[in-house]
């Protein structure tokens, strides 16, 4: 394989021509992480506050940690607005659901708890 801007010979599978820094046309090879299983199952590549967010809406059941599991929730989104090359929308969304429903359920409780 040889460099399109230079001629220079290149590496198989190189990124960048070790003489002239240009973009090679090389095809990454694909990797298990490409797999949508994989990525479904495997935080790879998913934003840190989506995979927060989906414990805690697991864990929202308990009554206390829903309004983290919706603050966390929000926060994912906004993560993964800023950075669209993360995903982990749909765990995101679960711990909104969740966390909010629940939040109602604390708050109900709570208010409930307080009126007697």
């Amino acid at each position: 394989m040889f460099c399109t801007n230079c001629g220079n010979p290149v590496a198989e599978g190189a990124a960048f021509c070790v003489k002239c820094g240009a973009k090679t046309n090389a095809v990454r090879p694909a990797s298990a992480t490409d797999d949508p299983v994989v990525k479904w199952l495997l935080p790879v590549g998913r934003s840190g506050f989506a995979i927060a967010a989906g414990y805690l809406a697991l864990f929202s059941v308990l009554v206390v940690p829903a309004p983290l599991a919706l603050l966390f929730g929000i926060l994912a989104l906004r993560d993964i607005k800023k950075h669209p090359e993360k995903s982990g929308r749909g765990r995101a969304w679960f711990g909104i659901v969740l966390g909010g429903l629940f939040t109602i359920l604390l708050v109900v409780l709570l208010v409930g708890n307080a009126m007697q």
